[in-house]
């Protein structure tokens, strides 16, 4: 008889799962392949990872479903019935629709202040994805995203289109309202803060959290050419009630025993780009035209291999002597690795002392609180904050009656939480809550320029002082050595047929069956691998539909 074709994937994350769902329960195929999924971890789920803290469950990694409207997440989350849940868990509540905004120093923010930098803002990040165009009909919001786009464009107009950045075109926006508002009164009762430095630190917190939405460190990073061909699926964001790991654990579930190997890190894969000279023996047959070498020291030979690892893996790799790939990958493919951004993005939770715990009504509302903060190099500044937490965006409530508070970390700052001990992030976040919310009551109202001192902020003074936290929780992921990252970003510099190189297979199509050489050796899947759903959990998704819908088609067999 002759050998089943073998189809070794590496990485038990959605894409790999994906994958190897779709090989093993294609109707056409069963049975077809051997087919084995090998994960250098202790658990499956890759950069989903579902927890439990302070009583609530959490995710540590992939958290939302980004618009339920065609998503194949949302549609599996039903099918299983993972939306609903007795159990309480992150975001349940959405996004909060009142937001406290406080600027350092405790004063508490008008939203008559807020809500035109905020709109600014959302229009110019807007008109960047491709939402709001040049000439638009709705010209009151595109105003300032055109005289952006003028600047920008007038910045660069000897043939340097291509370096063009998310940020600078922000920043130009934010310069054009600035101009168009040259008359407006100065805001007086806000210590040190003028009007432009409250606009400034106010569109810096919106910069902030756009960091964590894409993984760039440094929107000045992120191409601005390349952001309206990302797409979202339309309709409401939502969490997983049960839990993202809900969806791993379905895609595992149709998978038989040992078909998963947990602990099977890969060091090494051995393809063969031209025709071998010498031809080994495998059970009496011709060797199979991949050799992947695993770091406990065993080998396992395959006719195609899928590598889902993450970008930041692959980053890695290329800048080592030697690296995952035997020959090394091909320039065209390094080539768009190094370019390609790839960031990381961690998550804090700190659970409130339970004497504190609001569900004991001991703490009056804890605020989903955003933080306006002076610039990080201001003689302004606090200087009992500490550099890391000046560029997270909030602290809030993971939902409303929780005792669990979240924040978001990116770039620098993500690597630094890193390394710091639970006390230095409990002496960190308590130094900047009591700067924030132990202040008087400091509000604009939208007629009037004057101070007002009023009652203390929502929380007392007292309670803030006496605030205690129990647990800190907090992601590793950039310096994991299985992801070193969190997800991926076009670069300047970079494109989006950057994307489209990443899930090029090897060797070339076109150098195989007219040389003999065995094709479809090494495929590439992964959520850096999908031009218009990168970042995401459902471009995972698809990208492992894609390569083993591309095996099943090479075999002859109906894919969907």
């Amino acid at each position: 008889m002759a050998k089943k074709p073998r189809i070794v994937i590496i990485g038990a994350g959605m894409s790999g799962l994906t994958a190897a769902n779709k090989l093993y329960n294609s109707t056409s195929s069963k049975n077809s392949f051997e087919l084995c999924v090998v994960e250098g971890g202790s658990r499956i789920g890759g950069r989903i990872n579902t927890s439990e803290f302070g009583g609530d469950r959490i995710e540590m990694g992939a958290t939302w479903i980004h618009g339920i409207g065609g998503s194949p997440i949302y549609k599996i989350s039903q099918e299983i019935n993972s939306l609903e849940s007795e159990k309480p868990w992150e975001c349940m509540d959405g996004f909060s629709s009142q937001p406290k905004t406080v600027a350092e120093g405790g004063f508490d923010l008008n939203p008559s202040i807020v809500e035109p930098v905020s709109s600014l803002f959302d229009n110019l990040m807007d008109y960047a994805q491709g939402k709001l165009m040049e000439g638009s009909s709705t010209a009151e919001k595109v105003d300032f995203c055109n005289l952006a786009l003028r600047a920008f464009k007038s910045c660069t107009r000897n043939g340097a289109s291509s370096q063009l950045s998310v940020g600078s075109f922000l920043r130009q926006g934010l310069n054009a309202y600035w101009d168009s508002m040259k008359d407006q009164e100065e805001l007086k009762g806000y210590g040190t803060w003028s009007r432009k430095l409250l606009e400034e630190a106010i569109f810096a917190m919106h910069e902030n959290t756009q960091r964590t939405y894409t993984s760039a460190g440094d929107l000045l990073t992120l191409d601005f050419n390349a952001e309206s061909e990302y797409q979202m699926f339309p309709d409401e964001e939502t969490t997983i009630a049960k839990g993202y790991m809900s969806i791993i654990e379905h895609l595992a579930s149709v998978l038989p025993p040992g078909l998963i190997q947990l602990g099977r890190k890969v060091v090494n894969i051995e393809w063969q780009p031209e025709i071998q000279q010498s031809t080994q023996m495998e059970n009496g047959h011709a060797s199979r035209p991949v050799k992947i070498h695993f770091f406990d020291g065993s080998t396992m030979l395959a006719d195609h291999v899928i590598v889902t690892v993450s970008l930041g893996v692959l980053k890695a790799s290329i800048q080592q002597d030697s690296g995952m790939f035997n020959p090394p990958l091909p320039s065209f493919k390094t080539e768009a690795i190094s370019r390609l951004g790839y960031g990381v993005v961690n998550k804090l939770f700190l659970q409130l002392n339970p004497s504190h715990d609001r569900k004991g009504d001991n703490l009056d509302k804890f605020p989903f609180l955003q933080m306006i903060f002076h610039r990080p190099d201001s003689d302004l500044r606090n200087r009992k904050i500490p550099w890391w937490m000046r560029r997270t965006a909030s602290l809030s409530p993971i939902y409303k009656t929780s005792s669990v508070l979240l924040s978001w970390f990116a770039g620098e700052e993500a690597l630094e939480l890193e390394t710091l001990s639970d006390e230095e992030i409990v002496e960190g976040v308590s130094t900047t809550i009591s700067s924030f919310l132990s202040q008087p009551h400091k509000k604009l109202e939208s007629n009037s320029h004057e101070l007002c001192n009023g009652k203390a902020n929502s929380i007392a003074t007292s309670k803030v002082s006496e605030m205690k936290f129990a647990k800190v929780l907090k992601s590793k992921w950039g310096n994991d050595p299985l992801f070193l990252g969190s997800y991926s970003y076009v670069a300047v510099g970079s494109s989006g047929e950057d994307l489209d190189t990443m899930a090029e297979p090897l060797p070339k199509t076109g150098n195989c069956e007219s040389n003999g050489i065995p094709p479809l050796q090494i495929l590439f899947a992964g959520e850096a691998t999908h031009r218009t759903h990168y970042s995401t959990t459902h471009g995972a998704y698809f990208s492992g539909l894609r390569e083993a819908n591309r095996l099943l088609q090479h075999y002859h067999y109906v894919g969907i």
